[in-house]
């Protein structure tokens, strides 16, 4: 059974850091690609970083470029989104999602499974 299971979010204030993990079980995430996604009240889910298959290549939205960086533990079957520097604005719902596709992509239909999500609220 494919699933993935984020963990790490928190309340956190402005400046602060946060690292969130993404449990993949069922597969083996590296065979994947691996993007992390969020959503804010009223707001569409958006695409904020992925990273490919095998070789890794990453790619982050404009808006957390710099802050924030996703990394994998092949041995682990986990990938993780270390955030820093967070801002009010990154106050979302963050679900990690694996995709068969063969390049990094940040649009939600490109992606087959999803995790519940684990929130992240940054604000003093």
């Amino acid at each position: 059974q494919v699933q993935l299971v984020e963990s790490g979010g928190g309340l956190v204030q402005p400046g602060g850091s946060l690292r969130l993990s993404c449990a993949a079980s069922g597969f083996t995430a590296h065979y994947y690609v691996i993007g992390w996604f969020r959503q804010a009240p009223g707001k569409e889910r958006e695409g904020v970083s992925c990273i490919s298959r095998s070789v890794g290549s990453t790619y982050y939205a404009d808006s957390v470029k710099g802050r924030f960086t996703i990394s994998r533990d092949n041995a682990k079957n986990t990938v993780y989104l270390q955030m820093h520097s967070l801002k009010p604005e990154d106050t979302a719902v963050y679900y990690c999602a694996a995709s068969t596709y063969s390049y990094c992509s940040t649009e939600v239909p490109t992606y087959d499974y999803w995790g519940q999500g684990t929130q992240v609220t940054v604000s003093s």
